[in-house]
């Protein structure tokens, strides 16, 4: 018979040492990550140099391969496609220095440190798709602060995600204390990519709203970080009359509501003023002590810079205009074919009655 200690004391001492572990474990598990990806980072560098240095021939890198699986069978990053990966890496992010002159440590405008905090298949996916160093710099960064899956990661690049983050036209400048105007800024984008969304051709602004919320995952990633749904078509009621609004958020990281204003058309400056209308009721309705102004964006299918900005110049309620794009949107002549949502739920109940 196994002997066991049923106090209760010792049984929560267990599960304290079990946490502990396995918190040593994922530090271990980080450490070792970077230790190797410094390792990686030296050998590009020294790669580079041996091929600019020496005349060891085109099959250099296939024998260098070779002779490290051979005395390291049971590593697996020596394959020639990873010490390839490895060599490109090293240069993409010294493309802009000249072969042959100092080449390590000539990065002291580059956090280079930031690049061994990621896993290496994150780091294989940033230089692969990014043109830029800058542009592999915010995808760094932004993996390590916001902790992003390959996955995660690799929609955010090919959505273009550094050309649309913080570009929203806004009026946050002139409605919002520095401290908060800057955050805002950052927080939102233009254009929005909804690739998500199978949409008809004529679709109108409920049937998109609709869709969002029955796509709420990928709509809130699309948002970014700090993003909580409060709910759509949020009652509202002023005076004697019933309003709503398209889509109620909280940011956490702004700490304030977001009044999301759904437009199937163009941006028109009345769309400015019924924002501004929206805000105030969810100031004096929603804003509790410690949120911040609530903030509003209209989501529109295009718009002019110069009229939206004049429209935002006398508003005195914080709000960004910003462009949305649907990648999938079926043609007219398609969508009789496909089936209502209406139509699937019938389906569904006869096999339940089957």
């Amino acid at each position: 018979m196994k002997y066991k200690i049923s106090d209760p004391q010792y049984n929560n001492w267990i599960l304290q040492l079990k946490q502990k572990f396995q918190q040593t474990q994922i530090k271990a598990a980080v450490q070792v990550n970077q230790e190797l990806l410094k390792f990686y980072w030296e050998l590009g560098a020294e790669i580079v140099e041996k091929q600019e240095q020496t005349e060891w021939g085109s099959k250099f890198l296939n024998q260098l391969s070779d002779d490290l699986q051979r005395e390291f069978p049971e590593v697996k990053g020596f394959s020639l496609t990873n010490i390839k990966y490895i060599r490109q890496w090293y240069l993409f992010y010294n493309q802009d220095i000249v072969i042959g002159q100092q080449l390590v440590d000539q990065l002291p405008d580059r956090n280079i440190d930031q690049l061994f905090q990621i896993p290496w298949g994150h780091n294989i996916a940033i230089y692969l798709k990014c043109k830029t160093i800058p542009e592999a710099q915010y995808y760094v960064s932004n993996t390590i602060r916001y902790g992003w899956s390959r996955a995660v990661l690799v929609h955010q690049i090919e959505s273009n995600l550094y050309f649309r983050d913080g570009k929203s036209i806004s009026n946050f400048s002139k409605t919002l204390p520095a401290y908060q105007s800057d955050l805002a800024q950052q927080t939102l984008k233009d254009p929005y990519v909804f690739d998500f969304l199978t949409m008809r051709a004529d679709f109108n602004e409920r049937e998109l709203e609709k869709s969002l919320i029955d796509h709420i995952t990928k709509f809130l990633l699309e948002l970014g970080a700090g993003f909580a749904y409060m709910g759509n078509q949020v009652p509202l009621k002023v005076g004697s009359r019933d309003f709503s609004i398209d889509l109620l958020f909280y940011q956490t990281r702004l700490h304030c509501y977001v009044v999301i204003d759904l437009k199937k058309t163009d941006f028109e400056p009345e769309h400015a003023g019924k924002m501004n209308f929206y805000i105030k009721a969810i100031d004096e309705q929603y804003r509790q002590i410690g949120d911040e102004p609530t903030i509003g964006l209209i989501l529109c299918k295009s718009k002019d810079k110069v009229v939206a900005e004049y429209a935002l110049s006398d508003i005195n309620k914080p709000m960004g205009i910003s462009e949305y794009h649907l990648t999938n949107i079926l043609p007219d002549n398609l969508k009789p074919s496909l089936p209502t949502i209406e139509d699937i739920e019938a389906e569904f109940n006869k096999e339940i009655d089957r």
